[in-house]
């Protein structure tokens, strides 16, 4: 079934999941990017990146490029490990500090407007049935973390780099993605007691199916084809999100929770580049030093 406003009405009455005549504890899945949120959550730190100069104009190029065809036609496996082998090669040995510098100097710009009003409001009406909220990205874990505290979210989960010497060595703790996604969520439901049969998901991308069979209340958001067939097949239910709001009412003040970043979030935002060359050029300063 679709639901054009995105709500639904198993989200607005109380939790009854009962195991052995016990009340089970239950959550909410939330995909970020598309789902929760209009775009790639980390879509214009392409352009800060290039401004301290991590990035050259030959690599904001090719991940706008690689993200242009992301959002036109979606990603299926074998796009996405391509675009992860490319992007960490090119972020390997990238500075943790300067990384953060600039994710915390920008990050309420950024995010500033991107959550659907329909999203923001389902996971209102989970919360106050009870159930807990865990958003799961294959973004970064400290660009998913501030925007999943500033939803209400009670846990956070997505991709990890691992870290030597204050630099980044091209290499993935814990990719967030496909059945990264279920190991994540059955770690987390075994720690807190989640029935998993009893939960719920939401996701936009056919690369989610893992995600979305691992739970008993699948919903898709703004599918993709793929997806979208799957659901009709399955009798999912599916969502139309169409009204992005403003997060600046939403998001704290910076702390050094919400600025400290890893590489992941220069991982994601890469991939978040969906520019063309005619936007780069009125959006880049000419005077920025390339590499």
């Amino acid at each position: 079934m679709t639901v054009p406003d995105g709500s639904a009405d198993f989200a607005t009455a109380p939790d009854p999941a009962v195991q052995g005549g016990q009340p089970v504890r239950t959550a909410a899945f939330f995909d970020l990017d598309k789902t929760v949120i209009a775009k790639s959550s980390t879509l214009a730190f392409s352009k800060p990146f290039f401004d301290q100069g991590l990035l050259n104009r030959r690599a904001v190029l090719k991940s706008s490029y690689a993200q242009f065809l992301f959002l036109m036609s979606g990603a299926d496996h074998d796009q996405m490990d391509r675009m992860r082998t490319y992007l960490t090669d090119m972020c390997s040995g990238w500075d943790v500090d300067q990384v953060r510098s600039v994710v915390g100097e920008t990050l309420h710009e950024i995010v500033d407007p991107l959550v659907f009003d329909e999203a923001a409001n389902l996971i209102a009406d989970h919360k106050l049935c009870g159930r807990d909220v865990v958003v799961v990205s294959a973004s970064g874990e400290e660009i998913v973390a501030p925007i999943a505290a500033a939803l209400g979210a009670t846990h956070a989960m997505a991709t990890r780099m691992v870290v030597e010497d204050g630099k980044y060595t091209g290499e993935v703790a814990f990719y967030c993605y496909g059945e990264g996604k279920v190991e994540a969520i059955r770690e987390l439901a075994a720690r807190e007691g989640y029935a998993l049969e009893h939960c719920y998901a939401y996701s936009d991308s056919i690369t989610d199916l893992p995600m979305l069979e691992a739970v008993g209340h699948p919903s898709v958001v703004n599918p993709d084809r793929a997806l979208r067939k799957e659901a009709g097949q399955r009798g999912w239910p599916v969502l139309a999100f169409t009204r992005p709001v403003s997060l600046r009412d939403r998001l704290p003040a910076p702390s050094g929770a919400a600025v400290a970043t890893t590489l992941a979030v220069g991982l994601s935002a890469l991939a978040g580049g969906a520019l063309t060359y005619s936007l780069l050029r009125k959006l880049l300063p000419p005077t920025v030093t390339r590499r």
